[in-house]
């Protein structure tokens, strides 16, 4: 079990974590028609915009209530009802997701009360569209909370609740923010190849794909979960949830529906992916397709060929908590030591399991001193750890958000077995890449004596 180590320093040096917020704004990309709005300043919204246009260069579809000097004493009710009704009119969106910011939160304001008047007081406006709300204050947790927030906000606010008669082919997949859009379409692909229909929120494999419509300018996100899918929910046989964060939404969609739900904490390693296929197969009264068994025995033989490359390497990890679990777990699984693990919070209980002797809450300046005194390998983090690793000497392997100087890495599998298998090549390669071939005099057994011997002769001439 990890240490948890909570963070001591009153300023970040080089910050790891993003905000909540912004969580909460890419879970609700992920519905088709949708527009995420900041209630807050417009510099809150412009910090976030940048962030996701860099990392999915892509058109986000980003507003902001632009909370102003004066709504910020006098309450940001007023605000709040111009915007959604300013993008009602402009936008027709499906959805509305509000994520509060710490400008609001700190004032203390009744959002929620603010918005069922709103609601009430211009129902004829906002017909149509549902407008939700997440509590996201910048000042406390980071994306995993936000997105966790976001997806329970959807479910609590839009999808039916009851008891209703389920589909025996329909499961509900809740996939955590560190699943890349390569991972929620093979998610899909691979549950589809047994027959089931699945229906995943967010899938943000639908509108942050790079897809572009034709001869056309669409103001809100284009593909995703459909606000009717998000409603119908309770509909599905079984639900699943990849990741502890999404614990609390699964939670929030049995007590709503009735619907049960099983946890992935991961689906990197061998055990859990089986595990996920078998459950897959029971659910579909089928054996396992052949092209899945295919990748697994692809997996088996990747492992057995990439795991000369990982023993005694030291890895140094900084992200999430649900992602440094997986990665730790992943690297530890191929005989590689965690030498150093950072993380934005601490509060998640997964962080006790990650396979290190301790888990330091804090930013890139804590992996950097870390990976240091330990003597790391390998960095493995965002793009904003590059300076880290180039003052280390040591490789990066970008991973989670923002990575903003490579493209493609959407696009990456990391999960299941192809994902698996794929991530294992990449690490392996850097490995292969940055390895230090020893020297003759390095190789040579009797190199320490012969210098300690010449040590003792030249003193012994000396006197």
């Amino acid at each position: 079990m990890a240490c948890i180590l909570p963070q001591t320093k009153s300023a970040a040096v080089n910050p790891l974590k993003s905000s909540q917020p912004l969580g909460a704004a890419l879970a609700y990309l992920g519905v088709d028609g949708a527009i995420p709005l900041f209630h807050g300043s417009q510099g809150c919204t412009s910090f976030a915009l940048v962030l996701f246009v860099r990392h999915f260069k892509e058109a986000i579809p980003l507003q902001t209530t632009a909370m102003d000097a004066v709504a910020t004493i006098l309450g940001g009710a007023g605000n709040l009802e111009e915007a959604l009704l300013n993008i009602k009119t402009r936008a027709k969106p499906k959805l509305i997701g509000i994520c509060t910011t710490a400008l609001v939160e700190t004032r203390g304001e009744n959002f929620e009360g603010d918005l069922v008047n709103i609601k009430l007081e211009r129902a004829e406006e906002l017909a149509g569209t549902e407008v939700v709300l997440a509590s996201t204050p910048d000042f406390d947790g980071a994306i995993e909370e936000g997105w966790a927030k976001a997806v329970t906000s959807m479910i609590e606010g839009i999808t039916t609740p009851g008891g209703r008669p389920r589909d025996l082919k329909k499961i509900a997949i809740l996939p955590g923010w560190h699943l890349t859009v390569a991972d929620i379409e093979l998610l899909r692909e691979t549950v589809e190849s047994f027959g089931l229909k699945p229906v995943i929120l967010p899938d943000v494999s639908g509108s942050l794909d790079g897809t572009v419509p034709d001869d056309r300018w669409v103001p809100t996100t284009y593909g995703g979960t459909k606000v009717e899918e998000i409603r119908e929910l309770g509909t599905c046989f079984q639900a699943v949830a990849i990741g502890e964060h999404m614990r609390t939404a699964a939670a929030a969609l049995q007590a709503k529906t009735g619907v049960p739900y099983v946890l992935f904490e991961q689906l990197v390693g061998l055990k859990a992916i089986d595990r996920f296929m078998t459950m897959l197969a029971m659910i579909a009264g089928n054996p396992v397709p052949p092209a899945v068994r295919r990748r697994r025995a692809q997996l088996q033989d990747a492992l057995l060929d990439g795991h000369f490359y990982f023993g005694g390497k030291r890895i140094a990890i900084a992200a999430e908590p649900d992602h440094l679990f997986q990665l730790a777990t992943f690297f530890k699984g191929m005989g590689a030591e965690i030498v150093a693990a950072v993380s934005t919070t601490g509060t998640s209980c997964i962080l006790q399991k990650v396979p290190a002797d301790a888990v330091q809450v804090g930013d890139l300046s804590d992996l950097e001193t870390m990976a240091r005194h330990a003597g790391g390998d390998l960095i493995v983090t965002h793009s904003h750890g590059r300076q880290a690793a180039e003052r280390l000497g040591v490789p990066l392997m970008r991973v989670g958000f923002p990575i903003f100087d490579r493209l493609g890495s959407q696009h990456k599998k990391t999960i299941l077995y192809e994902g698996a298998r794929n991530f294992l090549f990449e690490a392996a390669n850097i490995f292969q890449s940055n390895c230090r071939r020893p020297s003759p005099e390095a190789l040579n057994p009797l190199q320490d004596m012969e210098a300690k011997n010449d040590g003792r002769q030249t003193s012994f001439t000396r006197h």
